[in-house]
């Protein structure tokens, strides 16, 4: 479930002490290294790292409303999860971040972009560090800008292309509906227009 406290402070104090310990912890490594064109704030239920409006105004192509999102820190129920976007979609730097870890002897648990852990200790905060080092504001929205175009999106117009696709499908719609009366309205048009036949009659003889 996600939380709905508006600010980060907020967000943090609903966590049990231990939980907030940990998330604490990490927060504190990643706003040291943390490029000062990102903003933290809280996204999508999370505490979020982005990059805002004034330095990137196409936003988010999935939610032009919504800042760019770099990373992003949540407590779960069984877990605490880091969300690294910057790693996500650039090979080169997913393969950079796993060497540097596996060289800790500390267990990755991740998906895509998302590190699970339960404790600190499970975490090589050192490589963290690095990570949103590596990855100034300016030059993740250039990356993100060429992964999305070798998908044939744009960040700039790919919400405004789905918009409009799926506003000319509703009037394709509405004009067809519009255009063909339905088969019930046929049947009855098509009764009402009928003479009823005469009856024969026999000639007596």
């Amino acid at each position: 479930m996600q939380s709905q406290a508006a600010t980060v402070e907020a967000y943090l104090a609903e966590l049990p002490e231990d939980r907030r310990a940990v998330l604490q912890a990490v927060r504190a490594v990643i706003l040291k290294n943390l490029d000062r064109d990102y903003e933290e704030g809280m996204q999508y239920g999370m505490i979020g790292y982005y990059v805002p409006h004034r330095v990137y105004p196409a936003g988010y192509h999935c939610d032009p409303k919504q800042p760019l999102p770099f990373a992003c820190l949540a407590s779960q129920k069984n877990y605490v999860s880091l969300y690294m976007m910057g790693i996500y979609g650039d090979e080169a730097q997913r393969q950079w971040f796993e060497q540097a870890w596996a060289k800790t002897g500390k267990r990755l648990d991740m998906g895509k972009s998302c590190i699970r852990f339960r404790k600190l200790d499970d975490l090589a905060l050192d490589v963290i560090g690095e990570a949103i080092r590596r990855l100034p504001a300016k030059k993740y929205v250039a990356a993100c800008e060429t992964f999305l175009q070798s998908r044939g999106k744009s960040g700039k117009s790919g919400a405004r292309k789905q918009a409009a696709a799926a506003k000319g499908a509703t009037q394709r719609a509405a004009k067809g509906s519009s255009k063909q009366p339905s088969r019930v309205a046929k049947a009855k048009s098509a009764s009402a227009s009928r003479k009823p036949a005469k009856k024969a009659t026999r000639r007596r003889t």
